[in-house]
């Protein structure tokens, strides 16, 4: 998907008092960022950033970090938050396969929120699902494992139910039309989930966790 270049993005994400500047110095100090012991959320190719701001606001005692690659993307989150205080938030420009140099075992729940599809074949270990991801999650991860992931698209969504299980994942929840479900899952949407759900279009999630 291509996205508008919003001129000065790092500039102007990096006045932003929400944006961490040279995250990889605070691998496995982030409790001391935000100054509690909260259980510390992470979503995944935040995007605009409408998810992980609303999930800050509703949960105060949770920590909130939306990562993402494209800064002007960025932009739209830090223009959002405005005046906003939400001490439980912060925002980090990083690409994904270098998690594992921001954080240590430090996280307990990512988000996989209307994550790119990457239908092609040769582009499968770009999914958010691949094994070499989940792989690269157990490093960030606490004792237990937590993903919760929604999206529009059906084939990656069957794609993630089987490596999730082929890698030892149980699913607590999983719901093929979530804003339809006969019982109701506390969710919190996106700004690309209110125009599908205006368009009528199914919403797959699933909630997989695994316990040692």
């Amino acid at each position: 998907m291509r996205y508008k270049v919003v001129k000065d993005a790092e500039a102007i994400v990096g006045k932003s008092s929400y944006f961490v500047h040279n995250p990889s110095k605070l691998k496995n100090k982030w409790k001391d960022v935000f100054q509690n012991d909260h259980p510390i959320m992470l979503e995944l190719g935040m995007g605009r950033g409408d998810f992980i701001i609303h999930m800050a606001q509703k949960y105060p005692r949770f920590n909130f970090i939306g990562v993402e690659l494209n800064l002007s993307q960025m932009v739209s989150a830090v223009q959002r938050l405005g005046n906003q205080h939400l001490p439980n938030l912060k925002l980090i420009h990083l690409d994904a396969r270098d998690l594992d140099q921001v954080f240590g075992r430090e996280i307990h729940t990512i988000y996989l929120t209307f994550s790119e599809p990457w239908p092609k074949k040769q582009d499968e270990k770009r999914r958010f699902t691949h094994e070499s991801y989940l792989r690269l999650y157990d490093k960030i991860f606490q004792k237990n494992k937590h993903i919760i992931l929604k999206t529009d698209n059906k084939k990656l969504f069957a794609y993630s139910l089987e490596t999730l299980s082929q890698y030892w994942y149980s699913f607590e929840r999983v719901s093929l039309d979530l804003h339809h479900d006969e019982e109701p899952i506390e969710n919190v949407m996106t700004d690309f989930e209110k125009v599908y759900y205006k368009e009528g279009r199914p919403i797959y999630y699933v909630d997989a966790r695994y316990e040692d």
